[in-house]
Parts: C-alpha cells; structure tokens; sequence
C-alpha cells in the first residue's frame, strides 16, 4: 500500500460523503480527510495494477504459452 506523506501539498476538495457514514466517522474520531486520502490512493493503486495487467497481457500469455511449451528454464537447478 502506498505511504502518504504527511508533508505533501495538498488540495482542498468537495466530496459527497453519506451523512451517517460521516456522524459515525466524527463520533470515532476519525480524520476523515485522511482517511478519505487513504481510500483514493488505494483505488488509485488498484487502478494502476489493472491497467497495467491489461496494457501487459500479451506478454503475460507469451511467456506462458512458452513456460505451457517449454518448462520453466533453468527449472533443473530449482532447489523447491
């Protein structure tokens, strides 16, 4: 997961936010921007590994179609 920095810049922003979610969220004490920053920079990183599985998926099934034809090189010295 992603380490947000504490000392980034950071931009002010309007969000929607169910209103029970949020009466709980203050009544727990929590930062909800922070925790809002968290949530956005998992579905960024989430989005980023999705895409880079489709942009890669040609490569991905070569190498398999190759390891499904071939074995695994070198497999003779795998110690596992």
């Amino acid at each position: 997961m992603r380490k947000i920095a504490l000392n980034a810049i950071r931009q002010p922003a309007t969000l929607s936010i169910d209103s029970n979610l949020m009466r709980e969220a203050k009544g727990l004490n929590v930062n909800v921007s922070r925790a809002a920053e968290a949530g956005i920079a998992e579905a960024v990183a989430a989005e980023k590994a999705r895409l880079w599985k489709l942009e890669n998926r040609t490569t991905m099934d070569t190498w398999n179609d190759y390891i499904d034809k071939n074995g695994i090189p070198l497999e003779q010295y795998r110690q596992f």
